[in-house]
């Protein structure tokens, strides 16, 4: 669940596509140019920069893409220990990247969520 580092990246004018050498699990297209989510070895062998890696946690709760809430939760949660984090919605679920060295702690927290 929380291997391997993933890293953010852009390509600066960079258009859909771009990058597709460095297999990006995530791309958005904004303004300044293309960011991709990739792994940080595959940034490092495409040449690519980046600042930080973090790690991915997967929530296994399948919920609507219209759902009100789950983000603002598990961001909620993160951020009352000062943890940032950057949340992908896939189709089926969501997906939450964590500085590495908070991995263990973020999700032991989001564990305990599904305590309560």
């Amino acid at each position: 669940m929380l291997e391997p580092r993933y890293v953010f990246c852009t390509i600066a004018s960079g258009q859909y596509g771009d990058g597709k050498e460095a297999m990006p699990i995530a791309s958005f297209q904004e303004p300044e140019g293309l960011t991709l989510v990739v792994t940080a070895e595959n940034a490092d062998a495409c040449g690519l920069d980046y600042q930080g890696a973090f790690r991915c946690i997967s929530l296994q709760a399948h919920s609507s893409l219209e759902a009100v809430g789950l983000t603002a939760i598990v961001s909620g949660k993160l951020a009352a220990y000062e943890i940032s984090a950057n949340v992908i919605a896939g189709y089926y679920h969501d997906h939450v990247f964590v500085p590495q060295q908070f991995a263990d702690e973020a999700l032991e927290l989001l564990r305990n969520l599904n305590r309560l």
